[in-house]
């Protein structure tokens, strides 16, 4: 199972949804779906944007659990 660490690295860099949204380019509604673990998959320009805004590694935002 994959599991989505948005959260724990927005809070870290004490960024909220608002502001990740826009950095994005998406909505606030899909980016909470994303911190939920509620989508399906996530475009490379979206996922490249949200880490350069968190200054952060993809790995950082995903983890495997078996």
């Amino acid at each position: 199972m994959i599991r989505v660490r948005l959260d724990v690295v927005m809070a870290e860099r004490k960024v909220t949804g608002r502001e990740l949204a826009q950095a994005a380019g998406i909505t606030e509604q899909n980016l909470s779906l994303l911190r939920n673990g509620k989508v399906k998959g996530v475009r490379f320009g979206t996922l490249e944007k949200i880490c350069e805004y968190l200054e952060c590694q993809p790995g950082d935002l995903l983890t495997f659990e078996p």
